[in-house]
């Protein structure tokens, strides 16, 4: 027979050393994801309250991309509807120093050529308005915001869990009774429930347009609170059992973790 007292540990370390890594991993998605949405939150309300910084700006490049195709298919192998999309680079030359401006709508660049002299609004160093128009690329289909916006769900229940978790402790340490891990699946899994319809309604929200600068915090916030009432819920049921179960005169009883 083969020793087994050996792998045990290798196992235990191996699932500790995983578990470290899963919560690192965590820990950067979910500070870039509130690094994100503080940024286009930030943004919003800048524009919207009009304290962005205003320098005065002149043009130094302009170049231009246009993509052309046919949206869609028509009958018997015909095309569909021509489109074409132009956006533009514009080079900008400031007090401060030189600014590049990517993606620049059509309908803003085509105001502009080489020389023009413009007024611009700046956040923290960066381009947000020119002459009044926004240039901000928001929330778009970069490799960190897709990454940040697949993984949503994950983030999404990571944090109602921790919330969660944090919650019970809590309530251990005021005195109140211990809810133990499969106390608190219930409250966990109907809050990452409500985090995900909300996660929808966003979505299908943003098919028509309507793209909420602070997104990312709306199915947390819903998926917690909802996550946070069950658990009290939860938890006062466990004291009601526990007093029950208690001889008088005897201390208070825990469930167990």
């Amino acid at each position: 027979m083969s020793d087994t007292s050996e792998a045990e540990p290798v196992r235990s370390r191996g699932g500790r050393v995983r578990r470290v890594l899963f919560r690192l991993v965590m820990a950067v998605l979910i500070l870039l994801l509130a690094g994100r949405t503080y940024e286009e939150t930030a943004v919003a309300l800048a524009r919207s309250d009009g304290s962005l910084r205003t320098a005065g700006a002149s043009v130094t490049e302009l170049t231009s991309h246009t993509v052309s195709g046919h949206a869609g298919g028509g009958q018997a192998g015909g095309n569909g509807t021509y489109f074409t999309h132009t956006e533009y680079t514009v080079r900008l030359a400031l007090g401060e120093g030189r600014k590049r401006v990517d993606k620049v709508a059509d309908q803003v660049g085509q105001d502009l050529w080489k020389g023009k002299r413009v007024e611009v609004g700046l956040w923290h160093g960066r381009v947000v308005e020119i002459d009044g128009q926004d240039v901000w690329r928001g929330w778009h289909f970069g490799t960190l915001d897709v990454t940040l916006i697949v993984l949503t769900p994950l983030t999404t229940a990571y944090l109602i869990s921790l919330a969660v978790s944090a919650a019970a402790f809590l309530a251990a340490r005021t005195g109140r009774v211990r809810a133990s891990r499969d106390d608190r699946f219930g409250p966990c899994a109907l809050g990452a429930a409500v985090g995900m319809a909300a996660l929808l309604a966003l979505l299908v929200g943003a098919a028509f347009g309507n793209v909420l600068a602070y997104w990312p915090a709306v199915p947390v916030c819903a998926g917690t609170a909802v996550a946070l009432a069950r658990l009290g819920a939860v938890i006062r049921r466990l004291g009601r059992i526990a007093a029950e179960n208690t001889p008088a005169g005897t201390g208070s009883a825990s469930a167990p973790v």
